[in-house]
């Protein structure tokens, strides 16, 4: 009974208190005010996962950017923008031209591979397909044309994007085509037989009386005729291969050639020769770069790939693989 009463009693003051509950108008507006402000809390909590969101947006647009700045920003930054897209000759191509027939160590270094520059044996081969890389190229998406070395030398339209045969870059040349920025400085070299009177030569001076070959249109024959200025004329031969003949043959005494090509000449055609010496150099340095049509916007694209290759070390480590020789060869006196 007595536990029936407390239940009754509670039960009463629970009425009780909802019956005072109901009647408390003011404290029912204040409880609507709560609520008021609990979704105003709410909606604090609801922006910061929408600002999350927003920023993983940016955040993942920052990382695919990257690539393309990688692989376009160089070239357009030097180009004022004329890099994207590459102004080809042929969409989706690159053409290159070369000599009619390439050397080692230039081109076609590979064992197997003479006068092939599609292998990217030798270091104008190499130099080629690594600058394709890094404008975006493919090795399927370069294509070569060949011509001779001093015809291309002249105005006119071009069928290629740029032509690569150690072309040394002069005011004369710059005149009627363009040039890249120079990727090789190279030193002339003078080879002879080793029972001839240029094997003993030790100055420039020693050179004069001698019959002297060198290839058209090269700065080796300029540095012949106005370097050496030997006391006859200068024998000029269509290429190098010309120039080899005429030595085979007992025409000169010895042959001006660019040093990494002397030493391959001597190393594989010409065994019976050796380079005599390194020649001093002229008025300034003789630097190999490729040749454009002149006004071929192409030309500071090139240029900003060459300026990578040339920062990440690509380029010295072509050039120690295909243009490093040993040998003690002594630099001829003035």
């Amino acid at each position: 009974m007595k536990a029936r009463s407390l239940a009754a009693g509670v039960l009463a003051l629970s009425l009780v208190a909802a019956a005072c509950g109901d009647d408390d108008e003011p404290t029912a507006d204040t409880t609507a005010e709560e609520p008021a402000e609990e979704p105003a809390d709410t909606t604090a909590p609801a922006e910061e996962p929408t600002d999350e969101p927003a920023e993983e947006p940016a955040d993942t647009t920052a990382p695919a950017e990257e690539p393309s700045t990688e692989t376009t920003t160089a070239n357009t930054d030097a180009a004022g923008g004329e890099c994207d897209p590459l102004p080809l000759v042929q969409e989706g191509m690159l053409t290159v031209a070369t000599g009619e027939t390439v050397f080692p160590p230039w081109m076609g270094a590979g064992e197997d591979d003479f006068d092939d520059p599609t292998t990217g044996t030798g270091y104008e081969g190499a130099l080629v397909f690594a600058l394709a890389e890094e404008m975006g190229f493919t090795a399927d998406q370069v294509t070569f044309v060949r011509t001779g070395f001093d015809e291309v030398i002249a105005p006119g339209d071009k069928d290629w994007d740029f032509n690569i045969q150690q072309y040394s870059i002069t005011e004369d040349r710059d005149e009627v085509v363009d040039f890249s920025d120079g990727y090789y400085e190279v030193d002339q070299a003078i080879i002879g037989a080793a029972d001839s009177p240029a094997a003993s030569a030790t100055s420039i001076a020693d050179l004069k009386p001698l019959r002297i070959g060198a290839a058209i249109g090269t700065t080796s024959l300029d540095y012949a005729e106005q370097v050496i200025d030997p006391d006859g004329d200068v024998q000029v031969y269509d290429d190098n291969s010309a120039a080899k003949a005429a030595f085979d043959a007992g025409q000169v005494d010895a042959i001006v050639f660019d040093l990494p090509t002397a030493y391959y000449i001597t190393a594989v055609e010409i065994t019976d020769a050796s380079v005599i010496g390194i020649l001093p150099p002229g008025e300034s340095a003789d630097e190999l770069g490729m040749l454009f049509e002149e006004g071929n916007p192409l030309v500071p694209c090139v240029n900003a790939a060459l300026q990578t290759l040339s920062d990440n070390g690509t380029l010295d480590a072509i050039e120690q693989e295909w243009l490093a020789a040993g040998g003690d060869i002594p630099t001829l006196d003035s």
